[in-house]
């Protein structure tokens, strides 16, 4: 079963993203591509965009959805 958490993304560096989630102490980072494709959010709009992860059983982030 997977869990959806509130996401927002930090800031991009290059071609990844920070991300942090509740659950998160350190920002995670993610292929900025992917965030585009999974949600279909522009590169210019993504820093500060808010999002929805799902994640695995085994706590990994495995999809972002537009909030």
């Amino acid at each position: 079963m997977s869990e959806r958490l509130q996401a927002r993304v930090l800031l991009l560096v290059g071609e990844e993203a920070e991300i942090v989630t509740p659950h998160s102490g350190d920002p995670e980072r993610v292929p900025v591509d992917r965030l585009m494709r999974e949600t279909g959010i522009a590169r210019k709009d993504l820093a500060g965009a808010k999002l929805t992860a799902v994640v695995s059983d085994d706590g990994e982030l495995v999809r972002f959805e537009r909030a």
